[in-house]
């Protein structure tokens, strides 16, 4: 059995393409509009159209989605390797149409979504002139436990009525429509087969922005939503009635490596921050990059990031092939998070008052890197399902080797 753990010369191809192209034109052009000291709101968003529109013509555009629908056709091998070039530059993943939510909602709507929803909802996502948002979580019950959702769509006529409380749908300021998960059949013998998901234009009588939800980070576009009497047709209906769980679940899952693919970029450069900090800078007697607790920070992060691409690559080598990758996906998800918070942690304290303050982007990084031990399930739901896989593995065939990544050794 050959074991190769390089890019075929395809993906390293792309992902040198992408990495020049946003490291050669758009942090550059970002850097010189910085620079001017006078740019207005209008200048930004000036610059970001032309080189979303610079992307799109020099094929560097929806790198996550086939060809046939205007994508670049990677697999999710090569998306890995280009966003986490991507989450070095600010906003690249928005530059190539590759963000979240609407690069899961675009994969939904690709697999799930009838021909009419192809045409009116996820033609203009993959275009770049809609923005979306997915309405799941709800603050009287446990995001983490989708079966108790209390967002109920009850049918009238062609109609489906839509009533329900929720927040953190991440996006949904600007956006056109929303992908919502609605209880449907409350009395279904089996849970998972309770909700159904629903497209929702944003300009629907009754839908309500209650307020954005600020965190610690800020206010960053988590709407509070109501749902009042929210009425769409039938066609609206996506997927099968009673299959939202199963289609939040398709969703979930290579979202969740989307995740931990930008994470890596954005713990590599908190990591290339803090070597460069202490090669630089001298106390008591030698430069930090002498002192061992220093040097200790940097290996115990350099074997973090390690283990943090290889489950990565895994996991992404397992859903590209057809092979059953839940566990896989779920050790990525809490181990890359907690190495994001880890290492930034590590350089922010490496840079001192610097680091917390506002002039490098490590203060921004650690906000996101609380954020990320939450967001696509809780760091203990995680370990609570590798757990139950792991005994799953062993009861099984009497072996763990399944529980953990099912390598030939």
């Amino acid at each position: 059995m050959a074991i190769d753990f390089q890019f075929s010369q395809e993906v390293e191809d792309a992902r040198l393409m992408m990495r020049e192209f946003l490291q050669n034109t758009v942090k550059k052009e970002f850097e010189i509009l910085r620079n001017r000291g006078d740019a207005s709101r209008d200048d930004w968003s000036v610059l970001v159209k032309e080189l979303r529109s610079r992307a799109k013509s020099e094929g560097f555009w929806l790198p996550h989605m086939p060809e046939d629908v205007g994508g670049m056709g990677l697999g999710i091998t090569a998306v890995a390797a280009v966003s986490a070039e991507a989450a070095k530059v600010p906003m690249g993943p928005y530059i190539i149409n590759c963000q979240a939510p609407d690069e899961g909602n675009m994969h939904t709507l690709y697999h799930f979504a009838t021909d009419y929803q192809r045409e009116t909802f996820l033609k203009p996502l993959l275009e770049g002139t809609a923005r979306s948002c997915f309405s799941m979580t709800e603050p009287e019950v446990a995001g983490s436990d989708p079966t108790l959702i209390q967002t109920a769509a009850v049918q009238d006529g062609d109609d489906w009525v839509i009533n329900g409380h929720k927040w953190f749908t991440s996006g949904a300021k600007g956006a056109d429509f929303a992908i919502v998960i609605a209880k449907t059949d409350p009395d279904a013998s089996v849970a998972q087969a309770r909700n159904s998901a629903f497209i929702v234009p944003l300009d629907s009588p009754g839908f309500e922005i209650v307020r954005d939800v600020e965190t610690m980070g800020g206010k960053h576009n988590h709407p509070e939503v109501r749902y009042h009497d929210v009425r769409v047709p039938k066609e609206n209906l996506l997927g099968e009635r009673g299959g939202g769980h199963k289609l939040g679940q398709v969703r979930l899952g290579p979202a969740r490596l989307a995740h931990c693919m930008r994470w890596l970029g954005q713990i590599e450069m908190a990591l290339e921050m803090l070597i460069d900090r202490a090669q630089k800078r001298f106390a008591h007697g030698s430069l930090l990059s002498e002192k061992q607790s220093i040097q200790w920070m940097m290996s115990d992060s350099a074997m973090e990031l390690y283990s943090s691409k290889l489950m990565v690559l895994h996991a992404a080598y397992k859903i590209e092939n057809g092979m059953e990758f839940k566990q896989e996906v779920s050790m990525a998800k809490h181990h890359v998070a907690n190495t994001l918070w880890r290492v930034v942690d590590r350089a922010m304290q490496v840079h001192g008052a610097l680091g917390y303050s506002t002039d490098t982007p490590l203060a921004g990084m650690m906000q996101q890197a609380r954020w990320a031990r939450l967001a696509d399930g809780a760091d203990e739901v995680h370990q609570m399902r590798i757990a139950e896989l792991l005994m799953k593995a062993y009861n099984d065939d009497g072996s763990i080797n399944q529980g953990v990544g099912g390598l030939p050794l």
